[in-house]
């Protein structure tokens, strides 16, 4: 075996790093909100091999300056090509190295805690999130926590949550001209914040609290910049508008969690109630409740974890959806519209049809449980479109990897490891066509995405697959299921291109035309 010792490097000029951390997470992978990614002009440098076999000998680095600034998806591009599957990126003051694909990636979703740590790479959340959670805390206190995120979207509670998702869909899309032109990643923000609100933040904050709480999340939001990642607690403006937001929101969620806990006080259905009714086991904190401050950071954490997240996957599931209508018409000739892998958008209304047909108007957990095709509808566009271009990890024992040509290398401990969900998805041994919109491939007998494991990882995988994933599909099945029972769609724009300037991959703006209109069950 050999070390990682091929690495493909962006460089200021001088040699001093400049190519920063793009991705955030957390329970288990929390996306970091969107903000706005230093456009630098980066150097590629080339690692000259240092004397000898120590890795983690002196780096050196060789100027060579691009033809007009890249940012990280050129990196992974180029570095891929040159290097395969595992490659080193110096950053700052630190070593990243990449494992891409299903081949190199296991160990990085398999390790346990001791091996593979979170913290390191992802404490520099602390200032958003608040003392004494997620980061901030030990691995047993962080395990519990992580359980009360567990038993909030237990199925029980899920089922409960699907009704609430529905009324403020309704409620949302009511509000709609009969026909128009929409760009659904801004039709979707303002809803899934909504949604967000009513089943997380709780009902007082959705009713009374819903702008100022919102106002807040965005300084919030704002505060995570490129440089915190290495300087979060920089003096800057951002910051300190991030910190008393922060402040402020523990005030507000203070209030209504003494409320929520006062003798007599009835109970919600939503993530806050539970939270507020939680308790650590005996042996860790004494068993003891959460406190106030506690509850709040965790709600702020699982909201950046899937309010960014669920939003641009609804708006990547519509368009490249309603987009299949164009592919079933230009290749209408082989078949009636519908008939083909390709017309994703008709499968899906037939499916409600269908459902209708089953079950009334109803619409519950099992009913949507009954919808695999708009189920693939929202996994392909998640394959194609993951909301995170990396998840990362801090080695803290060396491991080997092995790559799919073969090699096996040594990753020493010290590295942090990354790896991308965006890039692994489009290599072409992993998918067939990768770039293709195809639902189809995730149905029997093709099933793509079992042929080996971590094949897809938009829900990351492992120990630390995506906890609220279930919660996801449920949302953004419900806000489906009421678009395309009201209204008829079709493509105004091109489906748009990935903003890859951004922390959280959603599309560029583009319009979707809607028609009002009530879908009728099919025939018995």
């Amino acid at each position: 075996m050999r070390p990682v010792d091929r690495h493909c490097s962006r460089g200021a000029p001088g040699g001093a790093p400049s190519h920063p951390l793009l991705r955030g997470g957390s329970p288990p992978e929390l996306a970091l909100p969107p903000s706005r990614v230093a456009r630098r002009a980066p150097r590629v440098a080339r690692r000259a091999r240092p004397k000898g076999n120590n890795i983690n000998s002196l780096l050196q680095y060789t100027p060579n300056p691009p033809s007009k600034p890249q940012g990280p998806w050129h990196l992974l591009t180029e570095c891929h090509a040159a290097h395969g599957d595992a490659f080193t990126v110096p950053v700052a003051h630190k070593r990243v190295t990449f494992l891409i694909g299903p081949d190199a990636a296991p160990h990085f979703f398999k390790a346990t805690d001791d091996e593979m740590s979170q913290t390191e790479v992802y404490n520099f959340n602390v200032p958003t999130f608040g003392r004494g959670v997620v980061y901030d805390v030990d691995a047993r206190t962080r395990s519990e926590q992580f359980r009360f995120f567990t038993e909030a979207l237990r199925r029980d509670r899920l089922k409960k949550y699907v009704p609430q998702f529905r009324a403020e869909a309704e409620a949302f899309f009511k509000s709609w001209p009969d026909s128009g032109e929409v760009d659904l990643k801004d039709a979707f923000s303002r809803l899934i914040a909504l949604t967000a609100a009513r089943t997380l933040l709780g009902r007082e904050v959705r009713e009374q609290l819903f702008e100022q709480v919102a106002d807040l999340l965005h300084d919030l939001d704002d505060g995570m910049r490129p440089i915190s990642v290495f300087f979060p607690y920089l003096p800057t403006a951002f910051h300190r508008r991030r910190d008393a937001a922060r402040a402020e929101l523990g005030r507000i969620f203070a209030k209504v969690i003494r409320a929520r806990r006062a003798p007599g006080a009835a109970k919600e259905e939503d993530v806050l109630q539970q939270f507020c009714d939680a308790r650590y086991s005996p042996l860790v904190q004494g068993g003891r409740q959460l406190t106030e401050d506690e509850i709040t950071g965790l709600l702020i954490a699982v909201l950046f974890a899937g309010q960014h997240t669920s939003s641009i996957t609804s708006a990547w599931t519509g368009y490249f959806m309603v987009d299949s209508r164009r592919h079933s018409i230009e290749e209408g000739k082989g078949g009636a519209a519908g008939s083909g892998s390709r017309d994703a958008y008709a499968a899906a209304v037939d499916e409600q049809r269908a459902v209708l047909a089953r079950h009334g108007d109803d619409l519950t957990l099992e009913v949507l449980g009954e919808m695999d095709a708009l189920h693939r509808n929202v996994t392909e566009a998640l394959r194609i479109h993951p909301p995170l271009l990396l998840v990362m990890r801090y080695a803290k024992k060396p491991f080997s990897v092995t790559t799919s040509q073969g090699r096996t290398f040594v990753v020493p401990a010290g590295d942090v490891v990354a790896a991308s969900p965006n890039f692994a998805h489009v290599l072409p041994g992993v998918f067939s066509d990768p770039l293709e919109y195809d639902p189809l491939r995730f149905a029997p007998p093709r099933e793509e995405d079992k042929k080996k494991p971590f094949s897809f990882i938009g829900f990351g995988g492992g120990r630390h697959a995506c906890i609220g994933q279930n919660f996801a599909y449920l949302q953004i099945k419900t806000v489906w299921s009421v678009l395309l029972r009201e209204f008829e769609f079709e493509m105004a724009t091109p489906v748009p291109a990935a903003d890859y300037d951004s922390m959280v991959i959603g599309p560029l703006p583009a319009r979707v035309r809607y028609t009002r209109r009530k879908l009728t069950a099919a025939a018995a």
